[in-house]
């Protein structure tokens, strides 16, 4: 019972690492239009920080651990993250993009490469995206390469300035911009790629005078230029990639894009989806070809669903394993395991630590905590098993409860194989019932049950003829 799970389901992308690559994510902002008090990159898009998409679409390409520059929020953000997967540096004070990027400079100080600086809230950028902009990078012997987009309303982003030549001159913020440039409909990104020393040398020289009085990076590329440098772009057919979040609005689009993004690799992959408009799965589910999910489901955290199984409708899994072959039916599972071939629900409740072997049956409105079901165990209906052990083939009656706190301590209720417990039995813990073993109906049992007994717990039954005829003839005398 309860064997490993066999979960080989992993995305993998079809390019070669970098084996030389540094990136820096500016994940700092306090993001005062989200109008919240986390700060702007912890929030989530599919139940993943933006700063830690960025993050996991440059380790993909090779960057073994990214810079994330924090601030506003900071020890929020740096305990949301993975242990030991991210360098972190500060910026105390919010003076600009330049001086953001400024203060990863001593942790690259002996680096000597191409180094990726991207914002912590565009979640939607992929790794092929990153990917694309640096072997272009890589190819040209460039010092810096942008990456851009060409839109139809531009309004609001910074305009990308070429010469005659069709050479990048500059990069020109949309405040700062004369009305000729704010015609230019080719658009910066944010997103650029820069040979690490050039550009740490040049960040310390810029000026904070413009319209926002801050030092913005995109001026780097202009001192680039100027010193003989080279500038490429890399330009990208789908801006919505790059879209940032500034706002809850912007935040709800995001996630519904990334959503759509995630069930379409699980379509692809073989799980079929009912209804994606009413199906929510967080990015870090894994899900086994064959497995079909109804509507009205979400399932989130790092759950692991097997092959061949029908989840909801109406169900919600976080951070739980389903095993092959298992029904959930409209039903809540929360940091709990289910096995092979088992029905949960309907209105079934497993809470955290249910463990539950093997074919077993959990109906409808039957609560679970911290206990073991092992194979092949029964608890129909209406029932509460909390601290308990249920041996293999046992069945737990209608109405049956483990009465496992006395106020102060919790107590354990074990059951042995091939027990029958009969329908509305109290079972108060501590207590052990041995292999075999009946509990009769309506009983209340406190003290341990030997293998293969009878136990009864309950008053025996008093019958008074004729009580109930005399009863209602002194009402109507007004007795």
């Amino acid at each position: 019972m309860l064997a490993g799970f066999g979960w080989g389901y992993r995305d993998r992308l079809n390019m070669q690492a970098f084996e030389a690559l540094a990136g820096i994510v500016l994940a700092a902002g306090k993001g005062t239009r989200m109008k919240s008090d986390l700060p702007k990159c912890l929030h989530a898009v599919c139940g993943i920080p933006m700063a830690e998409h960025m993050g996991r679409a440059m380790k993909q390409i090779g960057i073994a651990k990214p810079v994330l520059v924090i601030g506003h929020g900071g020890e929020l953000l740096q305990g949301s993250l993975p242990e030991g997967e991210y360098e972190f540096v500060w910026q105390r004070e919010q003076l600009g993009t330049a001086h953001a990027a400024i203060m990863a400079q001593p942790v690259l100080a002996d680096y000597d490469g191409p180094v990726l600086i991207t914002p912590g809230d565009v979640p939607l950028v992929t790794a092929e995206a990153l990917h694309a902009l640096v072997s272009k990078h890589l190819a040209t012997g460039a010092k810096a390469t942008i990456g851009t987009c060409r839109l139809t309303d531009p309004t609001g982003y910074g305009r990308i300035v070429r010469d005659g030549d069709g050479m990048v001159t500059k990069i020109v913020e949309h405040k700062d911009a004369t009305d000729s440039q704010l015609e230019i409909d080719e658009i910066n990104s944010a997103i650029y790629c820069f040979d690490a020393k050039t550009v740490f040398e040049i960040l310390p020289t810029l000026s904070a005078e413009n319209a926002q009085g801050e030092y913005y990076l995109p001026d780097a590329i202009e001192k680039i230029v100027q010193a003989g440098g080279r500038v490429e772009t890399f330009i990208y057919e789908d801006f919505f990639v790059f879209q940032g979040v500034n706002d809850p609005w912007q935040l709800a689009e995001a996630s519904t894009e990334m959503r759509r993004r995630i069930l379409k690799r699980h379509c692809l992959n073989g799980v079929q989806v009912i209804d994606p408009a009413t199906t929510f799965i967080a990015a870090d589910v894994q899900i086994e070809a064959g497995t079909v999910i109804h509507p009205m489901t979400t399932i989130e955290g790092d759950s692991r669903i097997g092959a061949s199984c029908h989840i909801g409708p109406l169900s919600v899994v976080v951070s739980s394993q389903v095993g092959d072959g298992s029904t959930v039916l409209m039903s809540h599972i929360n940091r709990a395991q289910v096995g092979e071939d088992c029905r949960i629900g309907p209105y079934a409740h497993l809470r955290p630590k249910a463990l539950l072997g093997d074919k077993v049956k959990v109906g409808n409105f039957v609560e679970i905590k911290n206990a073991l079901l092992e194979d092949g165990v029964s608890a129909g209906h209406l029932a509460y098993l909390g601290d308990a052990k249920i041996g293999a083939h046992s069945n737990i009656g209608a109405g049956t409860i483990t009465c496992n706190y006395d106020g102060v301590h919790k107590h354990l209720t074990q059951v042995g194989a091939n027990v029958f417990v009969g329908s509305n039995s109290t079972l108060v813990a501590p207590l052990e019932i041995g292999e075999g073993a009946y509990v009769a109906a309506g009983s209340v049992i406190t003290s341990p049950v030997a293998s293969d007994a009878l136990a009864l717990g309950r008053a025996r039954q008093v019958e008074k003829p004729q009580w109930a005829s005399r009863r209602r003839k002194k009402l109507e005398q007004g007795q």
